[in-house]
């Protein structure tokens, strides 16, 4: 009898290991990368545009971790209408996977200027500005 509840405490524990020794370590872990790749990409996109020309395009490329923990993600800049000011955009970089997002604000330039497009980690990835003060992450150059 002792054995066999201590057989059932055995089985429940093994079930509980993977979810609480395994995945939610590994989560945290992808939620900080996700943050230091959504603070990179701002940055990037902050520095493409201090250096903008007056008249003009210019484009970036860049690179960024191809997976983190062997899985994909998904990297998005938009924005969404201030709650507290309905005249102005929140500018956001968005990088999810699953249930995972990182949500970062696009630092210095967020309320100036509109800054919109996607990506993934694969591949190089490029950011255009045009002098109509326009940042788009997926613009041909």
């Amino acid at each position: 009898m002792i054995s066999g509840v201590l057989m059932t405490l055995l089985v429940v524990m093994l079930l509980l290991v993977n979810t609480n020794i395994m995945e939610n370590p590994a989560n945290r872990l992808v939620y900080v990368t996700f943050t230091d790749i959504g603070n990179g990409v701002s940055t990037r996109i902050v520095d493409v545009y201090a250096i903008g020309p007056s008249v003009g395009t210019i484009c970036t490329h860049f690179d960024i971790p191809d997976d983190i923990a062997g899985k994909d993600y998904f990297v998005e800049v938009g924005g969404r209408q201030n709650p507290v000011n309905a005249n102005e955009i929140d500018q956001y970089i968005q990088i999810s996977r699953g249930s995972i997002e990182a949500r970062i604000s696009l630092a210095g330039i967020g309320a100036s200027r509109e800054a919109t497009g996607t990506t993934t980690g694969k591949g190089m990835n490029r950011i255009s500005y045009n002098s109509e003060g326009k940042l788009n992450e997926t613009a041909v150059c």
